[in-house]
């Protein structure tokens, strides 16, 4: 780099006196805790965590608890009002079946020309329907969202 001093050109030299001295050992860092300290606060945060997990856990476990008895508890209301809807839309098929085949001779609701579609042991016995029996009289886009529903959850 060229410097003027009164329009003359001065060399860059460097200072009066030289350069200082090249440092070229290790410089060691200071420490903000001692050895002792930082075990004392490993210690320290490790125990805390585990007591705090625990209480945690505790909770936890108490709340599975609470939410395993109310399922028991309101599972067979659920299954109660599963069948009282199955029936409903039994009844429902059969009276839209009578409605629809009321000009058929020879057409009996629940049978075939008569003859029945299903033996059971007992005329009373209760056939759980298929799915297709269950929305057999209901609008197609219903059928295939339940169907959707029914197979891919």
């Amino acid at each position: 780099m060229n410097a003027t001093v009164n329009g003359k050109r001065l060399q860059d030299l460097p200072p009066k006196g030289g350069y200082g001295p090249i440092q070229t050992e290790r410089v060691k860092l200071r420490s903000i805790f001692g050895v002792k300290s930082t075990i004392a606060l490993f210690l320290a945060t490790t125990i805390s965590g585990m007591y705090a997990y625990y209480l945690n856990f505790k909770l936890i476990r108490r709340h599975e608890i609470e939410m395993r008895s109310a399922r028991w508890a309101i599972f067979p209301a659920l299954l109660a009002e599963r069948d009282r809807a199955v029936l409903k839309q039994m009844r429902r098929s059969r009276n839209i079946e009578a409605e629809l085949m009321k000009n058929v001779e020879g057409w009996e609701v629940g049978t075939y020309y008569g003859e029945p579609i299903f033996y059971l042991d007992d005329p009373n016995q209760f056939r759980d329907p298929t799915f297709l029996e269950h929305f057999a009289h209901s609008d197609p886009k219903v059928y295939r969202e339940r169907a959707e529903r029914h197979l891919f959850t």
